[in-house]
C-alpha cells in the first residue's frame, strides 16, 4: 500500500479510537451524575420523612414496612413507595411519594404524610424545576407555604375550594407563579382521595408487595 492511503487509514482509525474514547467518557459522566442525582434525591426524601412523621407517632420502620403502588392517575408517577406507619398492630399514617406532573418547570416531587384519619400530617418537596424566586418558594427553607397543608383533609377545605385562591380556592399562590403552587395543591388532594379510596388495600398489604390501581380521581366541582 502506497504511503498516501497508509496514512489516511491511519488518520481514520486516530480518529474512530478518538471517538470512541469520548464516547466512554461521556456514558462515564452521564452514569455518575445520575448515580449523584439519585442519592440527593434518596437523601431529601429520608430527611423528609423524618419531618413529615414524626418519630413519637410510631414504633414499627415505615421504610422498611413499604409496598409499591401502580397508581399514576392519583399520585403521578408510574410506580410509588407507600411506607406505612404503626404503632403495635395499629396503623398510623401513610407516607407516600407522589408527583405534580403538571409543574411550571417540569414534575414536582412530593412526600405527603397522611394520617388514619384522612388528614395531612406533612408535605414535603424533595426534588423541582420551578423558577429561583418565583416557584420555589413550595421549599420549605423558602416559605412556610407547603405547610399550610398540614392539619387540612379531604373536606377541609370543602372539595370545591381544594384549588388556589385566585380560582376561588382556599390556598395562596405566589405573585407571578399560579401554575406551580396549582400543581402541588392538586397533588396533594389526589394523594388524599387515593388514601381515602385505596387506603384500606394498601395498609393490609404484605410488605414489599405491589398494588395496581388503574382508575383515577374526579376532579372536584368549581368554586362558585
Amino acid at each position: 500500500m502506497s504511503g498516501a492511503p497508509r496514512e489516511a487509514l491511519r488518520a481514520a482509525a486516530q480518529l474512530a479510537l478518538a471517538g470512541l474514547a469520548a464516547a466512554v467518557l461521556l456514558a462515564g459522566t452521564w452514569a455518575l451524575t445520575r448515580e449523584r442525582i439519585a442519592e440527593s434525591e434518596h437523601r431529601a426524601q429520608r430527611e423528609a420523612l423524618q419531618i413529615v412523621l414524626p418519630a413519637a407517632l410510631h414504633d414499627n420502620d415505615p421504610i422498611a414496612d413499604a409496598v409499591s403502588v401502580r397508581a399514576p392517575g392519583w399520585l403521578g408517577q408510574p410506580e410509588s413507595t407507600v411506607r406505612r406507619a404503626r404503632r403495635g398492630d395499629a396503623p398510623v399514617a401513610l407516607v407516600l411519594d407522589a408527583t405534580a406532573p403538571d409543574g411550571y418547570g417540569g414534575p414536582i416531587r412530593l412526600l405527603i404524610a397522611i394520617d388514619q384519619g384522612g388528614r395531612v400530617l406533612g408535605v414535603r418537596v424533595t426534588a423541582h424545576a420551578e423558577t429561583p424566586g418565583l416557584g420555589d418558594d413550595i421549599e420549605a427553607g423558602r416559605s412556610d407555604w407547603i405547610t399550610r397543608f398540614t392539619g387540612r383533609a379531604l373536606g377541609d377545605p370543602e372539595p370545591a375550594r381544594w384549588r388556589v385562591q385566585r380560582e376561588g380556592g382556599e390556598f395562596a399562590q405566589f405573585a407571578g407563579a399560579t401554575l406551580t403552587p396549582r400543581a402541588v395543591v392538586a397533588a396533594v388532594r389526589r394523594a388524599l382521595q387515593f388514601v381515602a379510596e385505596h387506603g384500606d388495600a394498601v395498609r393490609g398489604a404484605e410488605a414489599g408487595a405491589t398494588l395496581s390501581f388503574n382508575d383515577a380521581p374526579a376532579d372536584p366541582p368549581p368554586a362558585r
